[in-house]
């Protein structure tokens, strides 16, 4: 298994790396720049022209890329050997005017739009927000839809299985732009259960991704906004656990199970369940990644100082070195998801060999 996940973790950095070269050269392709507005007002020309040269808006597509990863020294240096190699000229002009570490020394950049903070101090303060709700997001489908879809196909075609399925397709009609607000309206405003918006977090705790204290106050902030994106996830599991585990118990060893005398909790639990459950799995990884990098639409409605926004906002500002650097971190996110899907695939059916 750890040469299986070495080999995998060696694979990905290609793709982690053409990923970000494509957003990168989309984002340059798009007309307009991050400086020709602040605000309702056009920059100065000259201040215009420091900026760009300060980014390096104006090297070569290739050069700016390579700064963007390797770091401005390292593109410095290469020019100061290779001075003939063509945008030589314009990057020894200016390299040592680049505030950019490289990517690979952990450094996603300055953001343009927003004075005298990087990417890293912005994914920093937002990401840990977004990783809770998301986190609690998922735990909550998993709790509500396996056991919803578990109870609906074992009593088919019952009154039970109807309820699940009404509930279901329910929870995938009603999306989040309209659950939260009515959420916020019943349980917040009129009920006066629980707060309208924001976050409660305490302080950081392993990275700020975890509370370091779990209190009912913590949980009070965090109920609504968990419903409100985690009931359409759930109505999905449920869905999915139902048709897999439907098609699951019909399979001949299952029959077998019960030729030998099992007890049905024992084939349902120990023989069905574990095979039914590989679908739900497989979608739990973009789905992962796909929350805890945050939800604009949820982290919106609820105040909630989470990622998502960054990824709308960045974009309708120009702001290179942001969109680059969310978008990097949600596709590392998503790699690691689909590696931690394909280990549980091994758990959850002994015929799968990862050699």
């Amino acid at each position: 298994m750890t040469r299986y996940i070495i080999r995998r973790l060696l694979e990905s950095i290609p793709v982690v790396l053409l990923l970000t070269f494509v957003v990168f050269g989309l984002m340059r392709a798009i007309p307009g720049g991050p400086f020709e507005f602040a605000g309702d007002k056009s920059l100065p020309k000259a201040v215009t022209d420091n900026l760009n040269r300060r980014f390096h808006l104006e090297w070569p597509f290739l050069w700016q890329f390579g700064s963007y990863v390797l770091g401005d020294d390292v593109m410095g240096s290469v020019c100061e050997r290779a001075s003939t190699l063509p945008g030589c000229d314009t990057v020894l002009k200016t390299y040592k005017l680049g505030i950019s570490k490289g990517l690979i020394r952990a450094d996603l950049g300055m953001a343009m739009r927003q004075r005298g903070r990087t990417v890293n101090d912005i994914v920093g303060e937002s990401f840990p927000v977004s990783f809770q709700l998301g986190l609690l997001s998922v735990g909550l489908a998993l709790v509500v839809g396996i056991p919803a879809g578990t109870v609906a196909a074992l009593k088919q075609n019952t009154w039970v299985d109807y309820t699940s399925s009404f509930f279901a397709i329910l929870g995938l009609s009603v999306p989040a732009l309209v659950m939260g607000p009515l959420l916020i309206w019943v349980f917040a405003l009129k009920l006066d259960w629980f707060p309208v918006a924001t976050w409660g977090a305490k302080p950081p705790f392993f990275l700020g991704l975890f509370p370091s204290q779990i209190s009912i106050e913590y949980f009070s902030f965090a109920v609504l906004p968990t419903v409100a994106l985690g009931s359409a996830f759930s109505a999905s599991i449920a869905r999915l656990t139902r048709a897999s585990l439907l098609q699951v118990i019909r399979e001949d060893y299952i029959r077998t199970a019960r030729a030998k005398g099992l007890r049905e909790r024992v084939v349902v639990v120990r023989h069905a369940m574990k095979n039914s459950l590989i679908p739900v799995i497989t979608i739990l990884g973009p789905l992962f990644a796909a929350v805890v990098t945050g939800t604009f639409v949820v982290e919106q409605i609820f105040g909630i100082p989470g990622m998502g926004r960054h990824f709308v906002q960045s974009i309708g500002n120009r702001d290179y070195p942001l969109i680059t650097g969310v978008t990097f971190i949600y596709m590392v996110i998503l790699v690691g998801a689909n590696l931690a899907v394909d280990l549980a695939y091994a758990w959850l059916d002994p015929r799968i060999r990862f050699e």
